[in-house]
């Protein structure tokens, strides 16, 4: 069977003005990535008939209201899973009691708040190493999802940190390793070092096309359109296992009064039909070439991938 995970990640605004190296969100931006964008994103799973997986922020659950928009989405099937308990970009830097800390406490409060023990978890900015991922599977996760070998993503990333320095803007965000470019694009059990295959924790990338490793992400289909997404698509369809990658942000564009941020963060210059439309361009697309949708704990129990030494 072909299946396909779509996840949510709920970063805040302010992550992505600490990206950018701008002052921290207004008191009116703050809270559109946990309000306005997940009703959006719930609207649209429901009409698409499919569950999220949502990796959340364990600081986040301070929010009632946005806990209980997700307690609602848990009781239609949906997923909660660990996105660390601060969001921090440097986590991998933190020394290693500082990083179980930050995994284990996500952990405490997201089971709290929505009465369901998170098993998967995905590391801010995509960035891990083998301690954290030996953390995550000490504290009995069942799946990671943060290795994303993406040269055009890694390129442009690198390209945008060095023009901030250039400029005298300090970016919350860091640059992974570079071997995580040469990990696998299809779900694997994790060796040392994590890029290559081995025994460990099962590990679903984050999606990339089997040529030319090209993002097959929200933001990459939010720019290119519906055609384009469509396009896109067509070129992981061969897969078993494809995992498409959201952001809360997504869901928000142009006329969401961000823009002071969409300066920078391009696709809110975008018109929110031309996003929502592309990303529904993507599933219908999935869905004709035979894909079931599930959550990724559902896919990783799915998942029968023999490790490889």
């Amino acid at each position: 069977m072909k299946i396909c995970c779509v996840s949510v990640d709920v970063d805040g605004i302010e992550h992505y003005r600490g990206i950018h190296g701008l002052m921290p969100a207004g008191a009116t931006e703050s809270g559109l990535c946990h309000g306005l964008a997940i009703e959006r994103l719930l609207e649209w799973a429901s009409t698409e008939d499919i569950p999220l997986t949502w990796f959340v922020i364990g600081r986040d659950t301070n929010r009632p209201e946005f806990v209980q928009l997700l307690r609602g989405a848990i009781d239609r099937g949906h997923e909660i899973a660990n996105h660390s308990q601060d969001h921090r970009y440097d986590l991998v830097r933190l020394d290693p009691e500082a990083q179980q800390v930050q995994v284990a406490s996500a952990g405490v409060h997201l089971e709290r708040a929505f009465g369901v023990r998170p098993l998967g978890f995905r590391a801010p900015g995509y960035t891990v190493s083998d301690t954290l991922l030996d953390i995550v599977e000490r504290q009995g996760y069942v799946y990671d999802s943060s290795v994303f070998p993406c040269l055009p993503y890694y390129a442009a990333k690198a390209a945008i940190l060095l023009a901030q320095r250039v400029v005298g803007r300090t970016s919350m965000s860091i640059l992974d390793s570079p071997r995580v470019l040469g990990a696998p694009t299809k779900p694997y059990r994790i060796g040392r070092p994590y890029s290559r295959r081995g025994h460990g924790l099962l590990e679903i990338p984050v999606q990339v096309t089997p040529w030319g490793r090209l993002p097959f992400i929200g933001t990459a289909l939010a720019t290119l359109g519906p055609r384009g997404a469509k396009v896109l698509t067509g070129a992981v369809t061969s897969l078993p296992c494809v995992n498409l990658e959201l952001h809360a942000i997504d869901m928000l564009g142009k006329g969401d009064g961000l823009d002071g941020l969409s300066q920078y963060q391009r696709d809110l210059q975008l018109p929110l039909a031309r996003k929502r439309n592309a990303f529904s361009a993507a599933v219908t697309a999935l869905k004709h070439a035979g894909y079931t949708f599930v959550t990724m704990l559902d896919a990783a129990r799915q998942l029968d991938y023999e490790p490889i030494s």
